[in-house]
């Protein structure tokens, strides 16, 4: 089978990181491989990784550069009229690969006009594909039961665990010692926009002033978070912005938390877990498919009060310890990487199968 990945991204997104993850371990399945990347854009790492891996690789200005020679292609986009122009002007048969926020469950009835915009801007567009992927169960019900979508199949993220994995004690005091950390410390990478809900990190931050918080991230909502950060006079947060040592800061921290209004399925989260950390979540259905409350984290509403009790609770150390202890066990079992692009594998040889000749 030859597969070709088409994506718009202009920045590394789930989509992109599951490209980098996956494309280059599908060879031993007897799929080779081809991704399509706007030649614009800061996508860097994941083109550097792919071509390391032996990926052929298509920087793109418009779609008719894209071979046309492949028999599926797998398309991801960011802006919803993209699906149109892939439809349009790709080889059939597509499978589109959707990653992002289905649902948002914003306050004062917002997440009612977001379901209503997604329904009518992005859910017709993969209507217009031979499939659909999802990266949870519960995404996978959502695009059927709420958009209509009747040919989609989940395959949750995997993360690899050579990369990310718990320290031992002596390798996690050296990186502390290097970052100059102390005490606890708790974590959050993600994109600083609305849905991230990083004001309910704030507010726990200055109500926790002997816990170290790192954001890690960057996004519309940086500067503003910055200065509100200076104006609340919160010595104790610290803005990393972008970064490519994730591993060794999960190594140095003792949660993540990660309080969001929305998620299909979280990298983050994830990748955190696999480094043996407790989560504190937000209780929505997504995170719920990862976490059970009060065995690998706790799932909180998305107040700064709510984080705050949990992160209280996270002080113990046994508490967290054990907390570390079954998130790392629940990712080793059901989220490793080799076992998700062996399902997807499998998932999109049966869609080709199903097709109608």
């Amino acid at each position: 089978m030859r597969l070709c990945f088409v994506t718009d991204a202009l920045r590394v997104g789930g989509s992109e990181v599951f490209l980098g993850e996956t494309l280059p371990r599908l060879a031993s399945l007897g799929i080779s491989t081809c991704a399509a990347i706007p030649e614009a854009g800061a996508t860097l790492s994941v083109r550097k990784r792919l071509v390391e891996a032996g990926i052929p690789l298509v920087l793109y200005k418009n779609l008719d550069e894209v071979p046309r020679d492949f028999d599926a292609y797998i398309v991801s986009a960011w802006a919803p009229l993209n699906y149109r122009h892939y439809y349009a002007k790709l080889p059939k048969p597509q499978v589109a690969l959707i990653h992002d926020q289905i649902e948002m469950y914003l306050p004062f009835g917002i997440r009612y006009v977001y379901r209503l915009g997604y329904k009518l801007l992005e859910a017709p567009n993969f209507r217009r594909t031979a499939a659909a992927l999802t990266v949870s169960h519960w995404g996978a019900s959502w695009l059927k039961n709420y958009y209509g979508l009747t040919q989609v199949r989940p395959v949750p993220n995997g993360i690899d665990l050579t990369r990310f994995s718990p320290l031992n004690p002596e390798e996690r005091s050296a990186i502390r010692t290097k970052l100059g950390l102390k005490g606890l410390v708790a974590m959050t990478s993600a994109r600083m926009s609305p849905e991230k809900n990083h004001l309910a990190i704030l507010q726990a931050a200055r109500s926790t002033p002997k816990v170290t918080y790192l954001l890690v991230g960057a996004g519309p909502l940086e500067q503003v978070l910055r200065s509100l950060a200076r104006w609340l006079k919160l010595q104790n947060v610290r803005f990393l912005g972008r970064r490519n040592d994730i591993p060794e800061l999960l190594g140095a921290a003792d949660m993540l938390i990660l309080p969001s209004y929305g998620e299909n399925q979280s990298l983050s989260i994830l990748e955190a877990m696999a480094c043996g950390l407790p989560i504190i979540a937000s209780h929505i259905p997504a995170n719920s498919e990862l976490i059970t409350n009060a065995r690998e984290g706790f799932l909180v509403s998305p107040t700064g009060s709510a984080v705050v009790e949990a992160v209280q609770k996270l002080a113990d150390y046994s508490c967290r310890t054990e907390m570390g202890q079954a998130a790392y066990r629940r990712v080793r079992d059901e989220h490793n990487i080799e076992h998700t692009v062996a399902e997807f594998a499998k998932v999109l040889r049966e869609i080709l199968q199903e097709l109608p000749k």
